[in-house]
């Protein structure tokens, strides 16, 4: 009886296991068309935008994505233990028309986006919306958080969550704190792609 007991055990583990791994380790990044792959120095950081929160500002980054708009932007402010900050397609491209006195000013000729706040807090690997006092001013810029930011829960609006590549975020070179995170010579987004349309 004790030997049937662990071989019905046995199998039923394994019937599990099997099931288990045919599940995706996070479902939500398992959409293509809603996952975008930043390639940084250091590697690949995997942000699973999140429409079900803020459809319209998932909808943009996409778009801009597409564009190719991120391609060489850079990560204008940097504040270690806080977050990362890049998206200004406007003044913060690298390789055309970088000013660096005016970045972290811009934005895309997509227009702004109207807030979608949300319960969802604000945690490491966040990435949220930038946006200037008034809250329906974010456009193109966004951060992603190194570590949690309460002070943030409903005040910005969340448009996704890096599932892969936080040790390539951390990597990220650190602004000055006495200077609100402005960083020279600022590292930037080599390439963006949606998922769906890597070939």
């Amino acid at each position: 009886m004790s030997f049937l007991r662990k071989l019905l055990a046995v199998t039923a583990f394994l019937a599990f296991s099997a099931t288990a791994a045919l599940q995706p380790v996070n479902a939500q990044a398992a959409d293509p068309e809603n996952t975008v792959v930043l390639t940084l120095k250091d590697g690949d950081v995997v942000i699973e935008l999140r429409p079900d929160l803020a459809p319209k500002h998932a909808e943009q980054i996409k778009k801009l994505v597409r564009d190719g708009a991120y391609n060489g932007v850079v990560f204008h402010r940097v504040i270690d233990g806080f977050m990362a900050q890049t998206g200004d397609v406007e003044f913060g491209n690298a390789d055309k028309d970088y000013n660096p006195g005016r970045a972290g000013t811009g934005g895309s000729s997509y227009g702004n986006i109207p807030a979608e706040f949300s319960k969802q807090p604000f945690i490491r690997g966040t990435v949220g919306m930038a946006r200037s006092s008034s809250p329906d001013s974010a456009n193109s810029q966004f951060f992603i958080m190194f570590d949690e930011g309460s002070f943030l829960n409903g005040q910005y609006t969340v448009v996704g969550e890096v599932v892969s590549g936080m040790e390539v975020v951390d990597k990220i070179k650190k602004g000055s704190k006495s200077a609100n995170g402005a960083v020279d010579n600022p590292d930037r987004i080599v390439k963006a792609i949606v998922l769906a349309d890597r070939k």
